[in-house]
């Protein structure tokens, strides 16, 4: 009989392509996986995977020795995190993601009362404005909008990704009255440039009556950071279109003012993504269920949509 430690290695190194995320996720050293399946393999008598310096591919063997596998592991695994969950306090380190403005403003005031609730998890905080691969950087949970599911994930909706266009007082002070998209024209447009494509995107504006128009401004100034961004609007140099959550709070005490409160960009859903639930270890159950349920009693969903939000 192959050991569980074979097998699991085997099997989260086909799922991450790479001997290196596997040990991540299991808490070995990559050699340690590697040698794991290279054991395996030679107990079977069949080549499960192709490497190469940066990657792991499943040969055919592989693929269907993954198949016939992967549903007993995931029964075996099941059940040792159900009974350890149930029979101890959630403990160990959590390695948790999600955007820098969004993370501190809505996310690290929770942890006050997390910690005392939870005195054996550790929180770590990866915040960066990016989409990460929970699987193969071995995150526990991840919080954010657009984040493609992958096998054997799932996501708790929290509250829906709106963009709204905001300027400072100061700015608009002179300007005349911005009625009409027409006259955002009169307007200098702040903007963002993808990090990860190098494209300034194009955002479709709905209007009050599902109407939809393409965001057309000529940008006078550029930056790759939102919290760049939102900053440049606050020194009074434009315009710009801004995640709810990036500048509520300078819509509530006053400091920034939105433009054309009827239109908005809907960008999806603020979501938290972690395992699947039936394999989901106690320190990310309890983690989940206390940022569910804070955004619940914060009424995060009705504070971050934008035909609700302060300014309109």
């Amino acid at each position: 009989m192959e050991t569980l430690g074979n097998l699991l290695s085997f099997v989260r190194s086909a799922e991450s392509g790479s001997f290196s995320a596997a040990a991540r996720r299991l808490g070995l050293t990559p050699a340690a996986v590697s040698r794991n399946v290279a054991q395996l393999e030679a107990n079977l008598g069949v080549q499960l995977f192709q490497r190469s310096t940066r990657r792991v591919t499943l040969t055919e063997a592989g693929e269907r020795f993954l198949l016939n596998v992967e549903p007993g592991l995931e029964g075996v695994q099941a059940a040792i995190a159900d009974i350890t969950s149930h029979a101890g306090e959630p403990a160990g380190v959590l390695k948790l993601t999600a955007a820098p403005s969004f993370g501190r403003d809505f996310l690290l005031p929770l942890m006050p009362a997390f910690l005392n609730q939870y005195p054996s998890v550790i929180p770590e905080w990866h915040l960066d404005n990016r989409q990460v691969d929970l699987v193969a950087e071995g995150f526990d949970a991840a919080i954010g909008g657009g984040f493609e599911l992958a096998p054997g994930q799932v996501a708790r909706e929290i509250a829906p990704a709106h963009l709204i266009l905001v300027a400072s007082k100061d700015y608009l002070a002179g300007k005349g009255r911005i009625t009409h998209l027409d006259d955002l024209s009169r307007l200098e447009h702040l903007a963002m440039r993808s990090t990860t494509t190098g494209k300034v995107r194009s955002w479709m504006l709905q209007g009050p009556e599902s109407q939809q128009r393409t965001l057309e401004m000529k940008p006078r100034l550029l930056v790759n950071d939102p919290q760049a961004l939102c900053q440049s609007v606050l020194l009074g140099l434009g315009i710009a279109l801004l995640a709810v959550p990036d500048v509520l709070k300078h819509l509530e005490d006053g400091s920034l003012s939105r433009v054309l409160p009827d239109w908005y960009v809907n960008a999806g859903k603020i979501s938290l993504y972690f395992s699947s639930q039936k394999l989901l270890p106690a320190k990310t159950r309890a983690f989940v269920d206390f940022v569910v349920g804070h955004a619940r009693q914060g009424q995060w969903a009705q504070r971050l949509d934008a035909r609700t939000a302060t300014g309109r």
